[in-house]
Order: structure tokens, then sequence, then C-alpha cells
């Protein structure tokens, strides 16, 4: 009882390290979550990279490097994966009973969905280094130079965090990994009607324009793009962080008060 009384007066970073160590390692030991993450947005940059190059003689397009252009891509689709990771995890321990054991301790809702964060956040990271290396060395600019490396790092992991916060969301509220999975194609329709391919002043048809102005997805990678393509942008880095930030807000309260749901049904 002492032990128990004493794990509930403990602040709720200590809870949050225990349960991120176990997000951490089990993520890592799941390959599965991690590199096709990686391979997949490769992938798809080399084939746009090279099939769309003849865009860069578009008069007005902002570089006459089109892999430049295109490398945000990967940062926005890794980071969409984000929601799979954690809503699928979130999911599983649902359906095998882990989270009503958990219920069973002083452990905080709170602490819970930050911890699921963290094998998420940890992918995030390796993501971003991989993209930006493997985009430098396949000769990409980075014309926001070695200061641009932080807040491109920082504007990645916020981009994931929110993704990841939604996953939590929807894995608490389905509690199925098939419903979480099943948001992947929704995703892509989002990136794919945004200003990936082309900058949104470029794009001739009017209703694909006006989507990718109300996208808040555009916004994300035009604040990813800027650093790579213009190098310090003030307007497309605020709108970012604007946006990414605000989502992961959002998507933390949905969660927690589908965290609240769930624990009065079991």
């Amino acid at each position: 009882m002492e032990a128990a009384a004493l794990y509930a007066n403990s602040p709720i970073r200590t809870q949050a390290r225990y349960l991120a160590w176990r997000s951490v390692v089990r993520t890592a030991r799941q390959p599965i979550m991690i590199v096709p993450t990686l391979v997949f947005p490769l992938f798809l940059l080399a084939i746009n990279a090279s099939g769309l190059s003849a865009a860069t003689e578009i008069p007005g397009f902002p570089t006459d490097s089109y892999l430049t252009f295109a490398l945000a891509f990967p940062f926005i689709q890794g980071s969409i994966f984000a929601t799979n990771t954690a809503g699928t995890n979130l999911a599983e321990d649902i359906q095998n009973g882990f989270f009503n054991r958990l219920q069973l301790t002083p452990m905080r809702g709170s602490s819970l969905l930050a911890g699921q964060l963290a094998g998420v956040l940890m992918v995030a990271i390796v993501q971003a280094i991989t993209y930006l290396l493997v985009g430098l060395a396949a000769g990409a600019h980075f014309e926001a130079g070695i200061w641009g490396v932080p807040v491109l790092f920082a504007l990645s992991f916020a981009i994931s965090a929110g993704f990841g916060a939604f996953g939590l969301f929807v894995g608490l509220r389905s509690g199925s990994g098939e419903a979480v999975q099943g948001l992947f194609p929704l995703m892509f329709v989002l990136l794919f009607l945004s200003s990936a391919s082309l900058p949104r002043d470029l794009i001739q048809q009017d209703w694909f324009q006006t989507a990718a102005t109300i996208n808040p997805v555009s916004y994300v990678i035009e604040a990813v793009r800027s650093l790579f393509v213009t190098g310090w942008d003030g307007e497309a880095l605020a709108l970012g962080f604007i946006v990414a930030i605000s989502f992961f807000v959002v998507s933390m309260i949905a969660a927690s008060f589908a965290m609240r749901g769930r624990l009065e049904r079991t």
C-alpha cells in the first residue's frame, strides 16, 4: 500500500518516463514500424524528383532543382506514418488487456498519452536525420544553412507529434488497429491535395488551388520547404509551426476526452 501511495504521488513526468521507455523499446523492436517510414517516402521522392523535374522550367518556379523542392514531401509523409504507429500501438494495448491492467495502477491518463508518443517521436528523429542526409547526398540544396537544421528538426518533431496525437485519439476512440490503419488513405488524399507537387500560385486548376489553400497540410509542407528553397521565410515558418502545434493541442485534447470515455466504458 505504501508503494502504491508513493507511486500515486509521483510526478507525471516520472510516470511518463517509464511508459516512454516502454514505447521506445517496443517501437525499436518492430522494424515494420520504422523501415517502411524511411524507405517508402524516399522511394516516392525519387519517382517525383525524376518524373516532375520539368516543372522547374515553369516561369516563377522557386528553384532549379525539383529534388530540393520535393524534399519536404518525405518529411510530411513520414510524419503521417506517426498516426499509424501511435494509434496502432495503443489499440493493441487495449485489445490485449494491457490498458485494463494499467487502470488498476495509479497511472494518470496524461502520463499514458505522453508515454505513448515517445516511440513516435523517436522515429521522427530518425526520419528527419535520414531524409536530410539522403537529400543532401543526392544533390539537394539547404539554403537555411547549419542553423536551419535544428529548426527543421523542431518542425518535423512538431508535425509528427500532431499526427501521433491524432493517432492516439483514433486508437482510443475505436480500440481497433484496423480502424487506425484505415485512416492512411485519407491522410494521403490530404497530402496529394496540397501544395506538395507545385507552389500554390502555379496551380492552374481553380478547384485544386482552392483545396490546397484551405488544406492545412500545405502550410506545414511549405514551412519545411522554405528551409531548403528560400532559407529563412518567417511567414512560412510561423504558419507551419502554428498549424503543427495547433493540430497537436487539438488532437491531445480530443485524445484526453477519448481516454476519459474509454476509462468509463471499461
